[in-house]
């Protein structure tokens, strides 16, 4: 592979000669603007508005267009003088773990191969230092006349390079989301849940692109002066009228396309999630044995509780009842007495 950049990896004291090389490749298919009538190519020139006319690549320079609409030149002198260390240099600034990176942040992704055979060494140390500590290394590096971000990470028995935006060039998501106030109920969830398991197990080197696919051979057809051939009309999603319906007719969708029966696709909530309602019924084994158990244990716990309160209650009216009787009892013989003497 042809490389791009030349130049070496900083860690600390340590250089590492290395080369930058493409870690990517684009294969989609890319077209000629031609005249429509006779088929000739639409090319575009490099025309200087003032003096009118076609000018050569070695005649374009730099220019900064300022607010008010004015040019301000910028040579390559002017560039050369800026204080960007890390020209030649990939420096090395820090090491995070690979969860500390946002994908939003994910740029260009290039290979950096040892340059020479003084390289090896110092670039499977860093290799090996990168497996063993289970980060990644963040990197300042300069190309086509910009300094930019990079993540460092082992890829197989290589170094690989991500190009990272700055922080400041990724925006914050105001507005993205619905402002429109909705409920999630658990039954919904635990069909996506579903749905999600069922998806997201696929080979990624199985997945290819079909729209490429097709187009080669719409070409090929023309080229060989046939008919291209009719394509099927790709599906459009519709509203979505019934979700719980929609989810449900997903999850057998998927399974049958994997070969499943409409029994395995019968759906079951998942038991991790917690929530303030009633989790739904669940038939046989271990976890209906657990829910009973656990079923039992609070029902245990109700009637503890309650016969406490009985028995607290209990004890309260026999200390005021016991309170009460001599005072029963004095106002009985106050009222005999009374009657003595009336008599």
């Amino acid at each position: 592979m042809r490389s791009i950049w030349n130049g070496a990896i900083s860690f600390g004291l340590v250089s590492i000669p290395i080369k930058l090389v493409n870690a990517t490749e684009s294969h989609s298919i890319s077209f000629r603007q031609i005249h429509t009538e006779d088929g000739g190519r639409i090319r575009y020139r490099k025309f200087c508005e003032l003096e009118e006319r076609e000018v050569s690549s070695q005649e374009i320079g730099k220019g900064y267009e300022d607010a008010d609409g004015s040019i301000i030149p910028i040579t390559d002198e002017d560039l050369s003088h800026l204080p960007i260390p890390t020209a030649k240099t990939i420096e090395i600034v820090a090491f995070v773990p690979g969860d500390r990176i946002d994908p939003l942040q994910m740029d260009a992704a290039y290979y950096l191969a040892a340059s020479g055979a003084p390289a090896a060494k110092p670039y499977t140390l860093l290799r090996e230092a990168l497996k063993r500590s289970n980060k990644v290394a963040i990197a300042k590096f300069a190309l086509r006349g910009r300094e930019r971000l990079g993540m460092l990470r082992v890829v197989g028995d290589a170094i690989a390079m991500h190009g990272l935006l700055w922080p400041d060039e990724v925006r914050a998501p105001e507005g993205v989301a619905p402002d429109t106030s909705v409920t999630v109920r658990d039954k919904e969830l635990d069909l996506a849940d579903a749905l999600m398991d069922t998806l997201g197990e696929v080979e990624l080197e199985d997945l290819h692109d079909e729209y490429r696919e097709a187009l080669e051979e719409v070409i090929a057809a023309k080229a060989a002066g046939e008919t291209p051939p009719e394509l099927p009309e790709p599906e459009r999603g519709g509203k979505v009228l019934d979700l719980m319906a929609a989810l449900e007719n997903s999850v057998r969708a998927a399974r049958e396309s994997r070969g499943e029966s409409a029994e395995e696709a019968e759906i079951k909530p998942m038991p991790q999630r917690k929530t303030s309602r009633a989790a739904p019924k669940e038939s046989g084994g271990k976890k209906s044995t657990a829910k009973k158990t656990a079923a039992k244990k609070t029902a245990s716990s109700a009637r503890k509780s309650t016969s406490t309160k009985k028995a607290a209650a209990k004890s309260t009216t026999a200390k005021s009842t016991a309170k009460r009787a001599p005072e029963k009892k004095a106002t009985a013989k106050k009222s005999a007495s009374s009657r003595k003497r009336s008599a």
